[in-house]
């Protein structure tokens, strides 16, 4: 099992550090603008470079990265959204995603305002639609942006420090422990179900706004 996961980080520490940086920076920003995070998620992306991580120079640089990529995608999608998003939901790429899907999204935020901007990040499905979801609304960028970046910081440090984290782990016991991969495919599945009992939690509380109409007006807030 060793020799196996010694192969896997090999191969992802192979490359270029910066090619490795700059490719999770770009899953995360399309992700949130054109509905790939749909079919590839950016989750898998960052979490399968963070554990390549080898200074703080490099933890540092991929965090950043993949704010930055949050928020540029973010912000893509609320453009597009602004621009062309009714024609976008009523396109064929549109219809795929489910009339419900978009729905639940506008409920959501006509409830909770930027909250839901806040929780929709760390949610499947909502990650990729709300940007877009905003820009057809009456939040402002300032706003949307705001909410984008806080929530944006937390994701991106906790899944870049459990990658690097259980990558470190494994090499500093790798020599001394024959079930060191285990333990490294341990922290990742128990990070991997906390993050899952997270998201049902935060989907539950969505599920409260996002089943019924909203005021159509999303710079109010109903506590």
């Amino acid at each position: 099992m060793n020799e196996i996961l010694d192969g896997l980080l090999d191969t992802v520490e192979g490359v270029d550090p910066v090619v490795r940086t700059l490719l999770a920076g770009l899953f995360i920003m399309l992700e949130t603008s054109v509905l790939i995070g749909l079919i590839v998620p950016g989750d898998t992306v960052v979490l399968v470079a963070s554990t390549a991580v080898d200074s703080p120079v490099e933890y540092f640089a991929l965090a950043i990265t993949c704010i930055a990529g949050a928020l540029a995608g973010g912000s893509i999608g609320f453009w597009i959204g602004r621009t062309i998003g009714p024609w976008l939901r009523a396109s064929r790429a549109g219809r795929l995603i489910g009339e419900r899907n978009w729905v639940r999204a506008e409920n959501f935020l006509d409830h909770r305002g930027g909250i839901a901007v806040f929780i929709s990040r760390f949610l499947p499905v909502l990650h990729s639609l709300t940007p877009l979801t905003v820009g057809m609304s009456t939040l402002r960028y300032r706003t949307f942006i705001l909410w984008l970046a806080a929530a944006s910081t937390i994701w991106s440090f906790l899944y870049v420090s459990v990658g690097s984290a259980a990558a470190g782990t494994y090499r500093e016991l790798d020599d001394t422990l024959s079930w060191a991969a285990y333990l490294f495919v341990g922290i990742i599945l128990a990070f991997l179900v906390v993050v899952w009992i997270v998201k049902k939690l935060l989907d539950r509380y969505s599920s409260r706004f996002a089943d019924r109409p909203g005021d159509h007006d999303a710079r109010t807030r109903e506590d």
